[in-house]
């Protein structure tokens, strides 16, 4: 595969090509808001990730390119507080929209989603996410120069709060109020360095066990119980993708639930937790319902499944995650 000439051009400037090496360059998949490859220059190999102003779904949803910038400023403000939590960034070209970062060879790097689906579930390493989550947060809780930097309100908007909350009050009108409330009020909430896209599907697991935080996309300085509730989400969601492992995910569920409370130092625990807790279900609900629905939730029964948890939660608004896990559990096993 060719890179498109610019980013040729511009690498070549950065000093990461060499006049005459030959250059190699494979596309990644598996996501929807970015152009990604692996490119090997000479003896050298490295990502070029470059933002899509549409994404990759069924639902028309449209996005500032501007993010590419404050993705590589997340890189580097967390791995800074919290040491390995991130891949490095090897240089950026913010007028082209795109950087480069180290590349994570998948021979010593898993994909937490991968191991997920599989059934194979750490519940030490999901302690480990929780806790590493939570000291990001932590280390930039209440840091006016981090605030300044990440002053992305109408990124997060675009990214999270509209397509996630509020499109899915859009397709269940009764809860619009709710889940416009829940978007107000996470847009409201200005307290640490929030990276937006908590997800399995973004977190490898390196060679000593230890999480690296991928596609900082939709980073703001923010409401982390957004992040955390989004992360917790997954858990959940995953009991249906691998049945044979619900045990050990709920259990994972409460793993990195217990380490991500023992590091909240910034606000009172049960205040984080009632707003993580309330959002949780509006998170499920939206990744049935909203624009960005799981992949692995194909058929209606399953759908209403959901349906049947998140929405009486919506309504009740719980003030503790493990009265979410209850419900859920309730629901698969009743």
């Amino acid at each position: 595969m060719i890179l498109p000439a610019e980013i040729i051009t511009s690498l070549a400037a950065m000093g990461l090509i060499a006049d005459g090496a030959p250059v190699e360059a494979e596309r990644l998949t598996g996501g929807v808001s970015s152009d990604i490859w692996k490119v090997t220059a000479g003896d050298r190999t490295f990502c070029v990730k470059r933002a899509m102003a549409q994404l990759a779904v069924k639902d028309e949803w449209f996005a500032p390119v501007e993010r590419n910038r404050y993705e590589q400023l997340w890189y580097a403000t967390a791995a800074a507080r919290v040491p390995g939590v991130a891949p490095a960034v090897l240089a950026a070209d913010d007028a082209a929209m795109f950087f480069v970062m180290e590349f994570l060879d998948p021979a010593d790097h898993r994909l937490w989603k991968a191991e997920l689906m599989a059934g194979r579930v750490d519940g030490a390493f999901a302690a480990n996410v929780g806790g590493k989550l939570a000291a990001i947060h932590a280390a930039t809780a209440g840091d006016a120069e981090i605030a300044a930097a990440f002053q992305t309100g109408p990124l997060f908007e675009a990214l999270r709060l509209e397509p996630y909350l509020r499109a899915t009050g859009v397709r269940h009108p009764a809860l619009a109020g709710r889940l416009n409330a829940l978007a107000d009020r996470t847009a409201a909430t200005r307290l640490a360095l929030v990276h937006g896209d908590v997800s399995p599907k973004n977190i490898m697991i390196g060679p000593t066990n230890e999480p690296v935080i991928l596609d900082a996309e939709c980073a703001w300085y923010g409401d982390p119980a957004f992040d955390l509730a989004f992360c917790v989400n997954h858990l959940l969601l995953k009991t249906l993708a691998a049945p044979q492992a619900g045990g050990a995910l709920l259990a994972a569920f409460d793993a990195f639930c217990d380490a991500y409370r023992a590091g909240v130092d910034w606000e009172p625990v049960a205040d984080l937790e009632s707003r993580a807790a309330s959002l949780l279900p509006g998170l499920l609900l939206a990744r049935i319902d909203g624009k960005s629905p799981v992949e692995y939730v194909t058929d209606d029964a399953t759908r209403e499944r959901v349906r049947r948890v998140a929405i009486p939660l919506i309504e009740s608004a719980p003030a503790t995650l493990d009265a979410v896990r209850q419900a859920w559990t309730k629901e698969k096993t009743g």
